[in-house]
Parts: C-alpha cells; structure tokens; sequence
C-alpha cells in the first residue's frame, strides 16, 4: 500500500480483563508477562492526521478505554481533539476521566465527542461529573462526519443497543474497524465489502461463549475473507476463553493465510 495521509494506532487490543489478567496463570497469560509484544489493554484507536511539516495532525480516538492514560503516554500523544465511542461499556469507555484535565487544565473548551443517542447517555450516566468537559454530538446510524480529513461513517453492528463500527475512508484506504460485533447486519456487511483494511472482533479462540455479541477467531477470519477484506486484523482477543490460545500460538495458526490475517498489537500502527 502506498503511503497513507493518515496513521491509525490500535491503541489497545484486549477483551474486558487485558493480557495478562491479574488473576489468570493461563498459558497465554503467563506468556504475555514473559513477552511485552504478547500484553493487551482494553481495545481503542488513534486516527491521527499529518501537517505540512511532517508533525502529526489532530488527534481522533475511537474509545477510551481504562488503559487509556498508560496508552497515550506510550505513545507519546500530548492531546486529544477528538472523540468517537463505538458503545458505553465499561471496557470501551472506563478512562474517560483520564480526560477531564486535559480539558480543564489544557483545552479550556469542551471535547467535541460523537457516538449514538444510547452510548451518549450511557456516557452522561456514568461520567455525569464531566457533562461540562464533552460536546456531546449524536450521530446517526449510516452518517457520516469529517474529521482531520478523514471520513467516519457510523455503521450499526451486533453488540449492546447503538453499538457502531466506524468506516474510516482516506484518500489512499478504506478501513473498517468493529471492535465488538458478532455477524454483522447485512446492510453493514455490504457498506463494507472489499474495505483494503478490516480491523474486527475476534474475541474468542474456538467456541464462542457470546455468538449474538461477538466472534470467535475462526469466524472473524470467515466473515471478514467472505467480504473480500484485502488485510484482516484480529482485535478484541481475549486469548484465555475458552480454551487458552498464546500469541505464538496464534501466529503460528494464521500462517496458511498467507499473510492476509493478522493478529492485531498493542501499538501497531497503519498508514491509511
């Protein structure tokens, strides 16, 4: 792929508890502790846009997750201008008051944040205390925003009520990113086909605990190849349910594809 106008970071790339949980000796677990490449946060993005001069453009973050503070030090992000949620869970959502001083102390203006009519209130619910730091912006199912010349595009998919997928469209790629999903709706599923880049829920190794809300890995990679994905990457791995699956393990797996799955890491970056 040529080089992109706009790099996107999976910020993190676990299910609920992270790799490794505090309380599991699972093997992939316990690889994770001996491997830094191996560890997951909770699952987010980072879309950020280039000035003239090289230096990165505006910050846009899809999530944020109760790793974020840890996430954005790593990456060295100094501040966000953006927020898009694809749903009000606690795993998605949990380190929104990591943010509150960034707005208080920094911004002094409210963060323009999008997401649907059910994630915005559940937000409000929760981080009532921040109503003053969030310009809470509804968006639509099917619509779709600019931002930092990147288009977002809110798709709906299957997880808790208002749950979005975001088709993210530059000049160079079509990328699609579903964090929590299980077989996706058909009309989302067709808004999607041949997208350069597929970033979706594979929450489960082998049997799926949750087939109305998320994917197994198996069926992530049937669903996304199906649409003709040109690049899958597997994100939202919990690697300890049902059956404990290592990253090496994983890896090792994915190789009769040739390339085009992959499993998606704390940090990895995309030109797009």
């Amino acid at each position: 792929m040529e080089k992109g106008t706009h790099t996107f970071t999976f910020m993190g790339t676990a299910a609920g508890c992270g790799i490794p949980a505090f309380f599991c000796d699972c093997p992939a677990c316990n690889e994770a502790r001996r491997n830094p490449r191996a560890r997951r946060g909770d699952c987010g993005v980072m879309v950020r846009g280039a000035n003239a001069d090289g230096s990165p453009g505006r910050t846009v973050l899809i999530d944020t997750p109760p790793d974020v503070r840890h996430q954005l030090i790593r990456e060295d992000v100094r501040t966000v201008d953006e927020l898009l949620f694809t749903h009000a869970h606690f795993d998605h959502m949990g380190g929104l008051g990591e943010l509150e001083y960034l707005v208080q102390l920094v911004r002094k203006a409210a963060l323009p944040t999008y997401g649907s009519a059910a994630t915005l209130e559940g937000i409000g619910r929760e981080f009532h205390y921040m109503t003053g730091c969030l310009d809470m912006r509804e968006i639509q199912p099917h619509q779709r925003i600019e931002l930092d010349g990147a288009r977002y595009t809110a798709l709906p998919v299957t997880h808790a009520p208002g749950t979005y997928g975001y088709l993210i469209e530059t000049e160079e790629t079509r990328l699609f990113y579903a964090s929590d999903t299980g077989k996706l709706p058909p009309e989302t599923a067709e808004r999607v086909r041949g997208v350069d880049i597929m970033a979706m829920d594979a929450t489960f190794w082998k049997r799926n605990w949750s087939p109305d809300d998320h994917h197994s890995v198996q069926e992530c990679i049937e669903e996304g190849l199906g649409l003709g994905a040109k690049t899958l990457y597997l994100t939202h791995l919990a690697m300890h349910y049902d059956e404990p699956v290592t990253l090496e393990e994983l890896e090792n797996y994915l190789e009769q594809y040739d390339g085009r799955v992959k499993p998606a890491t704390d940090g990895l970056s995309l030109s797009i």
